[in-house]
């Protein structure tokens, strides 16, 4: 099942946001395909008005780009907000795990080992989307340790670019070194060992700066940024002009 479905009731607008944001980061909405609050709002079963501020947000955030009066769509890839996310993400992943392993106890410790028994369950059955939730449960659970929101913020500011391009270059090769090194890193905070498991976490992060620079990673033809309206598209297209 798709990420656009009905969803439910309750802090629409975050509903909305994430059901969007993974829907661009699967490819399930590729880039450059032009998106109208009124269509999405259909999809999910919802209002126009969260969709609108969700829209909004990933504007922000680098997955939606909008031209006044003539188009709203999903950006394309570029490999160079990947490579600059990746810098970032890695930095904040590195502290949370500098400042979070010393408030660790046995519970957090068997929740990382957890993650990543699913992480290595989805790589063999082939379920991206699996694999990169694991990814994300078995980080956060150094995030949440450590204690700092501005950190997390920023985690989850800039991750969704990184996961979109690791969607589309995802190799179970990669995947199963990456499940390696979890291991690692675990083994890093049940000793209690902050600056190996910063270290080990660095590595982790730095090797999607490594795939942002991948020629294969590059985006294919058609995919380069631009200003010009999508064909077909009217004046403000991308968002409804009826409230």
């Amino acid at each position: 099942m798709g990420a656009l479905r009905p969803v439910g009731r309750t802090l629409l607008r975050d509903t909305a946001y994430a059901a969007i944001r993974d829907a661009i980061v699967c490819g399930e909405l590729p880039p450059g395909e032009p998106v109208r609050d009124a269509d999405l709002a259909g999809r999910l079963g919802l209002s126009r008005a969260p969709v609108r501020d969700a829209l909004a947000r990933l504007a922000e955030e680098g997955l939606v780009e909008t031209k006044p009066q003539s188009y709203t769509r999903v950006t394309r890839l570029d490999p160079r907000a990947v490579r600059e996310a990746a810098v970032v993400v890695r930095a904040m992943h590195e502290l949370a795990a500098r400042t979070g392993v010393p408030l660790l106890g046995a519970d957090d410790v068997s929740a990382m080992r957890e993650a990543n028994d699913r992480f290595l369950r989805a790589t063999r059955s082939g379920e991206v989307g699996e694999a990169l939730r694991a990814d994300d449960d078995l980080h956060d659970v150094l995030v949440r340790a450590c204690g700092n929101r501005a950190v997390a913020a920023t985690i989850a500011r800039f991750t969704p670019l990184l996961r979109r391009l690791e969607w589309r270059r995802f190799a179970e090769a990669g995947a199963l070194e990456s499940a390696a090194r979890h291991e690692r890193l675990i083994d890093a905070c049940a000793a209690g060992d902050a600056d190996e498991a910063a270290g080990i976490t660095a590595t982790i992060w730095h090797s999607l700066e490594a795939l942002a620079d991948d020629p294969g990673s590059a985006p294919v033809p058609g995919e380069q940024a631009d200003t010009a309206p999508v064909p077909g598209e009217r004046a403000g297209g991308g968002q409804d002009d009826v409230p």
